[in-house]
């Protein structure tokens, strides 16, 4: 969701935000037929409910022209945003895994980060500004949002990656971003024991 909620802000989007907080509330939206696959998010845009995470990011990546200028960009952007997003999920796994698995697995996301993932970013973007051709797009936000991720578990992380480091600097000076990022915006924090609390009750998960 925290993905959605950058995409929108970097559109310039102005959303209003329902969180759920009672099993009840879940529930409702099941049987009222909200949830296609019984799954959140849900986003309801243009008239449409809308769910599934990728599809949600692809259709406001389109329609905020956040998506390339043709088909070969786009599937481009598609590959980038598809690594980043493999990378982001094992960070967002971490606070749902019991405290002795957490150490195992965060040596395994920093070894995977600098030795898989980083290094394909830093040469694409090598000798451009962004990810693909010569504009903003979705996969250039979520990396930025990623790259954030991995600074709050690795500090040092973006060292030996100073390309990548330069492009977050950019990013972040953009006006949408700079805005998202200050406090009091709809930007939420990594996920603590509280949140994690919550949305087992709300989805009967059980860790």
């Amino acid at each position: 969701m925290e993905s959605i909620r950058w995409l929108l802000a970097v559109a310039g989007v102005e959303f209003e935000e329902v969180n759920l907080t009672k099993r009840q509330e879940y529930v409702k939206l099941l049987s009222d037929g909200a949830l296609m696959f019984e799954q959140v998010p849900l986003v309801e845009m243009d008239g449409m409910k809308l769910v599934q995470t990728k599809a949600i990011l692809n259709y406001i990546a389109g329609k905020y022209n956040l998506y390339g200028k043709d088909l070969k960009e786009r599937v481009m952007i598609e590959i980038y945003a598809e690594g980043v997003q493999d990378l982001m999920q094992m960070i967002m796994a971490l606070p749902f895994m019991p405290p002795d698995a957490k150490k195992t697995k965060l040596e395994v996301i920093e070894r995977k980060a600098t030795s898989r993932y980083l290094p394909v970013f830093e040469k694409a973007l090598f000798s451009s500004q962004y990810l693909v051709g010569y504009q903003l797009s979705c996969a250039d936000v979520q990396l930025l949002e990623t790259t954030l991720m991995l600074e709050e578990k690795f500090p040092t992380i973006l060292s030996k990656f100073p390309v990548v480091k330069a492009f977050q600097g950019r990013m972040k000076s953009l006006p949408a971003i700079h805005k998202f990022l200050r406090p009091g915006s709809k930007r939420k924090p990594q996920p603590d024991d509280v949140y994690v609390k919550a949305v087992c009750e709300v989805l009967d998960f059980k860790l």
